[in-house]
């Protein structure tokens, strides 16, 4: 395997020390490493060079990692993991409302860090089918998901999911008509913060494939015990 091969991580952190650590443990356990002390340098990054996933800190001079991700999602589903502090509990799930995949809380050690990548990115992964395989899907009005991709389908061609929604998905789609809790689908997931985090997912996921969000018909809240997913 050539360095080619590894994934490639983009870090964006306005302290040097932090992106010089990451930067030489990551490079330690075989991944390709990019660095940027900012929102404006990680935009030129991501101009020339594709990523496998980012790592961003959210408190970051000038512009945050929140108006960053923000901006990222609107034409890039590029897995990105948040640092954090444990003193902003409310902007995490910001950013988990916003398009973030997953969050770490600083101080983190880097071998957890190592963990969270690895785990994203299997998620990211599409699995790849047989010849012979059958392709799965099921319908949810003017869409259709494909459970062997983990892609979303509508008449214009493939909407865009972060990995966590296509995870989400993918495990109410296995399991139809079967209610299941936050804790054993954050389980399936590998979504920290098991409830509420678990509910912003869901509720991103509802504003793109439900025809009105506020009043669902395909992900259903069942109050108490879960949600389950009830296609065509």
């Amino acid at each position: 395997m050539t360095m080619q091969d590894f994934p490639h991580i983009l870090v964006v952190d306005d302290d040097s020390r932090l992106r010089s650590l990451l930067r030489k443990y990551l490079m330690e356990s075989d991944f390709r490493v990019t660095v940027a002390d900012g929102a404006e340098a990680a935009r030129q990054q991501m101009r020339g060079l594709k990523f496998d996933l980012i790592v961003m800190d959210l408190m970051m001079p000038g512009e945050d990692g929140i108006s960053l991700t923000q901006s990222i999602r609107e034409n890039n589903a590029v897995p990105i993991l948040m640092l954090t502090a444990m003193s902003e509990p409310n902007d995490r799930i910001t950013g988990l409302e916003i398009g973030a995949d997953d969050y770490l809380t600083k101080p983190f050690e880097p071998r957890e860090l190592v963990l969270r990548i690895q785990g994203i990115l299997r998620r990211a992964q599409s699995p790849v089918s047989s010849a012979a395989a059958v392709a799965v899907e099921i319908q949810l009005g003017d869409f259709r998901f494909d459970l062997e991709r983990e892609m979303l389908f509508d008449s214009e061609g493939p909407q865009r999911l972060t990995t966590m929604e296509s995870s989400l998905l993918k495990a109410l789609a296995t399991n139809p008509g079967q209610i299941m809790s936050r804790e054993n689908l954050a389980s399936i997931c590998g979504i920290d913060g098991v409830g509420r985090a678990i509910d912003v997912q869901v509720t991103r996921l509802r504003r793109k494939i439900e025809p009105d969000s506020r009043t669902p018909t395909y992900l259903q809240t069942i109050h108490g015990r879960g949600y389950v997913l009830r296609p065509d």
